[in-house]
């Protein structure tokens, strides 16, 4: 876990122009920290609070309708890599995204997306996207229902009574 002091650095070495690193593995490391600790807050959030409800932006309902216009085929409750890496698919995605330069903050960063929605981020279950694809399938996932099981899995985990032997074994 990073400190305050590592983190302010990080923060600052991630927000200069990307040619003045070049292919620096220290910059690559913070991403991935960044996308990690997106990944485990975004978790976080759709285990505790009923998707349904979320708004992930200012413009989620033109996300979501551009999303499955675009899109309105794409099965997003277990998707397939294919869907999102192949070069068919990135010729479908890029004017999609395209679409949000300017209207999402950082719509181009890389972003950590689970592939099956009702599994966590694991490394078999997950795929490295840009932050517009992660919107509008998470956006699409918490209106159809589909993060609905990560909630209800989490309200029965946090229901359910300990028991005097479970306690004793935590002490």
């Amino acid at each position: 876990m990073m400190g305050p002091s590592q983190a302010m650095a990080a923060t600052h070495a991630l927000s200069l122009p990307a040619d003045q690193f070049g292919n620096d593995p220290n910059v690559e490391m913070m991403w991935a920290m960044k996308a990690y600790q997106h990944a485990e807050v975004y978790f976080n959030l759709i285990s505790s609070v009923d998707p349904k409800y979320l708004r992930l932006t200012k413009v989620d309902d033109l996300i979501y309708s551009d999303f499955r216009e675009t899109f309105n085929d794409l099965k997003i409750d277990s998707l397939d890599p294919e869907e999102l890496k192949s070069e068919t698919a990135k010729q479908n995605w890029r004017p999609f995204c395209i679409r949000f330069d300017g209207i999402v903050e950082d719509f181009n960063y890389g972003t950590l997306l689970r592939l099956d929605s009702k599994k966590d981020y694991t490394e078999e279950n997950t795929i490295f996207c840009t932050r517009i694809q992660f919107l509008a399938i998470e956006i699409s996932r918490n209106r159809e229902g589909f993060n609905h099981f990560v909630f209800s899995e989490a309200a029965k985990t946090k229901a359910k009574p300990v028991t005097a032997n479970e306690e004793m074994k935590s002490s």
